[in-house]
């Protein structure tokens, strides 16, 4: 059996996984309808709507299978989203990247895999919506066009979902999908006795920007912070945009030290990123403030820690504008 190589833009593949709030969510008949519908298109007993995870691959609608995941290592959808293209193993029992594959040598017996990936319109892959059966196939051309327009319904679906919690502009979280994501990882963090920051920033002069220079450079100003906070923290961090020019971001398992330094390499980005050629007239700074695991009111409620955050934030705002005078 031959482990699948990880795509080449997996961390932000996972960001953007992580970010739809979508894994381990009910089943939903928008996208049971079209998992029934490909079934019974291609006469196959199982049909997945796959999506791979970090160490596993989790499915949001099933037929014809009762277990809810199965390990990353053993994924055919894993081989899928590494090429970038539709998989299609014809006979799962000659192939030697499945031959010893337990999903092949035991249930569900896999002989017959054609899987397409699912993507954004960056091209970043969340999984493939899969046909599976258990007796050699063949798989025309007109075959995989029907899959691949199969496909691009799941893709609207999932549009859909994430435009509810999703910042049109940066592509971040917005305050409704930060504000359910975070509340859900504090609990696990508390249960766990993790370390977390809380971090809040604030773009320095944007009205200033979006009078003198007009709304487009603002807008660059917003989609530049963003990619630096993008660049400079793990995949595995909440990163939000509550309105305006606030920005914040949840950083799991850090220490006081580690924060310190993720804040100066994100000084250490943004500055980079200032001195771009291809970039507006103005150049972008912010205030940030910081509220650490440690130093936060038990029980952690994300209001609070976002008060608390705020807070020091508008002190660095002062003790900056104070510098300056």
């Amino acid at each position: 059996m031959t482990e699948s190589a990880k795509p080449r833009n997996e961390i932000q593949r996972l960001r953007l996984l992580h970010s739809m709030q979508i894994l381990d969510t009910k089943a939903e008949e928008r996208f049971d309808r079209i998992t029934r519908l490909v079934q019974r298109f291609f006469d196959v007993p199982i049909c997945l709507l796959s999506l791979v995870d970090s160490d596993r691959q989790w499915f949001k609608s099933k037929q014809g299978l009762d277990v809810c995941e199965t390990s990353r290592e053993v994924s055919f959808c894993s081989h899928a989203i590494a090429a970038d293209s539709i998989l299609i193993v014809e006979d799962a029992q000659v192939d030697p990247r499945f031959e010893a594959n337990p999903l092949v040598t035991g249930e569900p017996f896999i002989r017959f895999y054609a899987g397409c990936p699912i993507t954004n319109a960056d091209g970043l892959a969340l999984g493939t919506l899969c046909i599976i059966d258990r007796k050699v196939r063949t798989f025309s051309q007109a075959d995989i066009e029907a899959l691949q327009d199969f496909t691009y319904l799941v893709e609207e679906e999932l549009q859909l979902h994430a435009s509810a919690i999703t910042d049109g502009l940066t592509g971040l979280l917005n305050r409704r999908g930060f504000t359910q994501l975070a509340e859900k990882q504090l609990e696990i963090l508390a249960a766990e006795n993790r370390q977390f920051a809380l971090l809040s920033f604030d773009l320095d002069g944007l009205k200033q920007i979006n009078d003198s220079l007009g709304h487009l450079a603002g807008d660059e100003a917003l989609t530049t912070f963003a990619q630096a906070l993008l660049r400079v923290f793990p995949a595995t961090d909440l990163i939000g945009r509550l309105g305006g020019d606030e920005f914040v971001v949840l950083a799991n398992e850090v220490s006081a030290a580690e924060v310190t330094l993720l804040q100066q390499r994100l000084a250490d980005e943004v500055a980079r990123l200032n001195q771009q050629p291809n970039r507006a007239a103005a150049s972008i700074s912010f205030s940030q403030g910081v509220i650490g695991s440690s130093a936060a009111p038990q029980p952690w409620q994300l209001n609070q820690l976002l008060a608390h955050s705020d807070k020091a934030m508008y002190r660095n705002k002062q003790q900056r504008k104070d510098a300056r005078c």
